[in-house]
C-alpha cells in the first residue's frame, strides 16, 4: 500500500494506492467521526461491480447507506443531474457532518464534489475512482464542476475531497477504450514534470497495455506525487497548477464542439497535446524530434493525435476563446520546452493557432 499526502493546512489528505482497499473503506471513515447517513454516488455500469462490497464495508462499520445511480457518460455532467443529486441528498436528510462517496470515474466524481461543495454549503466527500483517468487526475486536487453547453467544466468549484482510496484492481473491468484515454494524463505528466515517467511508458507499452500490476501502481502512484505536488504550491491555478492543463486548451474545444460524446476526455487531450507540441515546434521553443516523440507515444497508445478533417477549426478557435485560462480575450497555450518542462505561453496568435491546426 501507498500513501502520497496532498498538503493543503487544515484541508491536507491522503491518497491510498493498493490493491483490494475497497473493503476498508468503512474502518476508514469511521475514523473521521462522520454522521451515520452516507450517500454512494455512482453509475449503473460501476455500482453492481464494485457497491456490495462497499455497502458492506460501510455497514459494518455502522453507516447507513443508500445509493444514487447517475447515467453513465460525459454528457450527464450538468446543471439537470446535479439538482437531481442534491434533491436525493435533501429528500434522505444529510446533515452538514454526513459524508457523500464517489465511486466511479471523472463524471462521478467532478458532479459529486460539487454537489458536496453546494449542500449545506459544505459536505464531506470522498473518491473512490474506478478509471485510470480518475486515479491519476480528476480525483486529486479538489476540482469540481459541470459541464455548459457553451464550455467543459466552465461552472464548478475548488473542493477537497477527505480522502482518495485508489484501488488498481478496479482496472480490470474496465474498457481498454476507457483505460486508454486515462494513459493519456500519464503521457501528459511525463511531458510537463517527469521525462522518467516518459522514458517509462516508452520502454513498457506492453506491460501497461496488459495492465500489469506493477507498472500500473507504478503510474498511479507517481501521477498521483506529481499533481500532489504542484496542488499543494498552487491549490486554486493561479500560478504553477496551469501546467496540468497541458493539452486541454484544444482537448476541451474538441469535446465541446462534438458535444461530448465523440471524443473521450483524454482522447480529446490526447489530440491537445499532439497540437500543442507541434505548435511550440513551430514557435522555435520545442525541438522537431521531441514533438515527434510525444506524437509517438500517444499513437503507440492507440490514441488520436490529429483532429478530423470534418471539425470546423474556426468553431475550435471560437471555444478556446472562452477557455478559463483565457484572459480578456488572450489564448494561454501551455507548451512545452522539453519533455520533462513546460511554460505557459500567452498571447498566442490566433492565426499562428489555425496554422498548426490545419496540418
Amino acid at each position: 500500500m501507498e500513501k502520497v499526502r496532498v498538503e493543503l493546512g487544515e484541508r491536507s489528505y491522503d491518497i491510498v494506492i493498493g490493491r483490494g482497499i475497497l473493503s476498508g473503506i468503512g474502518e476508514s471513515m469511521a475514523a473521521f467521526g462522520f454522521s451515520p447517513r452516507v450517500a454512494v454516488i455512482s453509475n449503473p455500469t460501476v455500482f453492481p461491480l464494485y457497491g456490495p462490497v462497499m455497502l458492506d464495508s460501510l455497514r459494518g462499520a455502522g453507516f447507513e447507506c443508500f445509493e444514487i445511480l447517475i447515467p453513465d457518460g460525459e454528457e450527464y455532467k450538468d446543471f439537470f443531474w446535479s439538482h437531481h443529486l442534491l434533491t436525493c441528498l435533501l429528500k434522505n436528510r444529510l446533515d452538514r457532518n454526513s459524508c457523500i462517496v464517489a465511486l466511479g470515474g471523472g463524471v462521478i466524481g467532478d458532479i459529486s464534489g460539487f454537489a458536496a461543495s453546494l449542500y449545506m454549503r459544505g459536505l464531506h466527500f470522498i473518491q473512490i475512482p474506478t478509471t485510470l483517468l480518475a486515479q491519476v487526475d480528476s480525483s486529486v486536487g479538489g476540482k469540481t464542476g459541470v459541464n455548459h453547453s457553451l464550455g467543459k467544466n466552465m461552472i464548478g468549484s475548488f473542493y477537497q475531497p477527505r480522502l482518495v482510496r485508489i484501488d488498481p484492481d478496479t482496472l480490470k473491468t474496465l474498457p481498454e477504450r476507457e483505460f486508454l484515454s486515462g494513459v493519456a494524463e500519464v503521457i501528459k505528466y511525463g511531458v510537463i514534470r517527469d521525462s522518467a515517467l516518459f522514458d517509462f511508458m516508452e520502454r513498457n507499452r506492453d506491460a501497461v497495455r496488459r495492465l500489469d500490476t506493477g507498472a500500473l501502481e507504478f503510474i498511479i502512484g507517481r501521477s498521483c506525487a506529481i499533481k500532489a505536488e504542484v496542488v499543494s504550491h498552487d491549490e486554486r491555478e493561479s500560478g504553477l497548477r496551469a501546467i496540468l492543463n497541458f493539452g486541454h486548451t484544444v482537448g476541451h474545444a474538441v469535446e465541446t464542439e462534438t458535444g461530448y460524446s465523440r471524443y473521450l476526455h483524454g482522447e480529446a487531450v490526447a489530440i491537445g497535446m499532439h497540437y500543442a507540441a507541434r505548435l511550440s515546434a513551430s514557435m522555435g521553443m520545442l525541438d522537431t524530434s521531441q514533438a515527434d516523440r510525444i506524437e509517438a507515444l500517444i499513437e503507440a497508445y492507440g490514441l488520436p493525435s490529429r483532429l478530423p478533417g470534418d471539425l470546423n477549426r474556426d468553431a475550435l478557435l471560437s471555444h478556446m476563446q472562452i477557455d478559463k485560462k483565457t484572459v480578456a480575450g488572450e489564448i494561454r497555450f501551455v507548451l512545452p520546452e522539453r519533455i520533462g518542462k513546460v511554460r505557459v505561453h500567452k498571447g498566442t496568435g490566433a492565426e499562428e493557432i489555425r496554422k498548426v491546426l490545419a496540418v
